[in-house]
């Protein structure tokens, strides 16, 4: 029997796609029952015409197409569809710290193209870059002063791991399961989670992995944080006695589920980096620019080797993203670390900068820290009255909400997780979920008591109703 080419596609499709797992670890995805249902709740008219043409003319991933709603604009911590429905949006992607189209870092754009500079060629340089590099060798802490930029995080990550090993002359790399810093090739083998790699053949070589420091979640089922502590940096340090070569160590300062480590895990974290030879990378690529209470992630703990920035570098208005390290690892006079067409673009450098200096102008990082302690005050008054409330984790506007089934077993709430956040669209506060089972919320930085207030109100009814829905 002849084989066509079309039989010979078909036949690849159908067992490519035979028995494929449902990947929740970076957040919620496209291909549940319930994502079905709330199209077909929701779309209609215009936004289903558009949602359409987006699902033939883009590639399908679970993680993007088919999307979930059309909007027709965002501005300060709101989205809006194309029906008109506002939500206050508590993931953004990271980039919204000064609240969506900024009104001084729009206007700081509308300037640079007024001004007939925007794209810069390579080899050579131009004020807004300039400025920008400075700006951020006076804000970031212990000494970090040589910039480099790049489009987006996962470049940046790349930038940084390939400085680390030009620096130590070494090749490995030790990161965490279950973070991520990219999609790209390098930024995909550092991360830990097997939804960017799975099927892509070898990844690459010397990229190892360890458990990061998650008191509630540890696998060990230790009750004491010192021990999850002195567990972690075992197993660095195993790797490091048994694998010589190791020229960074990668992670999220905090990490995006939350977890948030203690200040001695770091230390002891980069006395392991001093003493077998390798640099320490801080990936703040979501908790940079005020996230967390604080200008920068790492100031609740050490000051890193290499500090990689994004996402609301841009201003929530371009891509834009980029490392700072120490000037004593300015070492690579012969090299190009980064060499990207985009590397000193100025209109993303003055985006950069009007979002900087709004952040400090208005002390939203401050804002962060006294509301993310108001939130966590009502979100464990909320734990105290629902049960599928298990664990809170988080500083600053960085909070996660783990639910449960059972207290006990801590099994994960994945479907109830998954409704919530649907009850929760409907009744006009957005978010993403994790590891299937944790709410994140991660607001505009300019967010208010009071609007705070109307999304945990929000949540909270939505909790409610999925309890009498049982």
């Amino acid at each position: 029997m002849e084989i066509t080419n079309y039989d010979l596609h078909e036949y690849i499709m159908q067992n490519h796609t035979k028995e494929k797992r449902i990947v929740r670890e970076q957040g919620d995805v496209n291909t549940t029952p319930e994502r079905q249902k709330y199209w077909d709740e929701n779309l209609s008219g215009q936004a289903l015409e558009i949602f359409n043409a987006d699902k033939k003319y883009f590639l399908h991933q679970s993680l993007s197409t088919p999307v979930l709603n059309v909007l027709s604009g965002a501005q300060g911590i709101y989205i809006q569809d194309l029906d008109g429905n506002k939500y206050i949006d508590m993931h953004g992607n990271g980039v919204h710290n000064a609240g969506f189209n900024n009104p001084e870092v729009i206007q700081a754009v509308k300037k640079q193209m007024d001004a007939n500079m925007t794209f810069c060629p390579r080899r050579y340089t131009n004020i807004p870059a300039v400025n920008l590099a400075r700006k951020l060798a006076e804000i970031t802490p212990g000494g970090l002063c040589k910039s480099l930029f790049c489009p987006g995080g996962s470049e940046a990550i790349e930038m940084a791991v390939t400085l680390a090993k030009q620096v130590t002359g070494h090749f490995k790399t030790i990161s965490f399961w279950d973070s991520f810093h990219g999609a790209g090739f390098a930024a995909a083998s550092i991360g830990g989670e097997e939804h960017f790699k799975g099927g892509a053949g070898p990844m690459m070589p010397g990229a190892m992995h360890v458990e990061f420091p998650n008191y509630y979640r540890n696998p060990w089922g230790f009750t004491k944080d010192e021990d999850v502590d002195a567990e972690c940096l075992r197993q660095i340090e195993l790797i490091l006695k048994r694998e010589p070569g190791v020229a960074a160590i990668i992670g999220e300062p905090i990490s995006a589920a939350p977890a948030v480590p203690g200040k001695r895990y770091w230390q002891g974290v980069k006395e392991l980096c001093e003493k077998y030879g390798a640099l320490l990378i801080f990936d703040e690529v979501i908790e940079g620019f005020g996230r967390t209470g604080k200008m920068f992630a790492c100031e609740h703990f050490i000051t890193p080797d290499i500090l990689v920035l994004g996402k609301s570098l841009g201003g929530g208005i371009v891509p834009f993203a980029g490392m700072i390290t120490l000037s004593r690892y300015d070492v690579c006079p012969d090299r190009s670390v980064g060499h990207y067409t985009h590397e000193k673009n100025a209109l993303c450098a003055a985006a950069a900068l009007a979002e900087i200096e709004y952040i400090l102008k208005n002390n939203l990082h401050e804002n962060a820290a006294n509301l993310g302690h108001y939130m966590m005050r009502r979100l464990k008054a909320m734990q105290a009255e629902h049960p599928l409330i298990c664990n809170i984790s988080g500083t600053g506007l960085h909070i996660g909400i783990d639910l449960v089934t059972d207290r006990k077993t801590k099994e994960r709430a994945i479907d109830e997780a998954e409704i919530i956040m649907y009850k929760c669209m409907q009744k006009g506060l957005a978010f993403k979920t994790i590891e299937g089972n944790i709410i994140t919320l991660r607001p505009a930085l300019v967010i208010t008591k009071e609007e705070i207030d109307h999304a945990l109100d929000i949540l909270d009814e939505a909790i409610r109703d999925r309890r009498s829905d049982k």
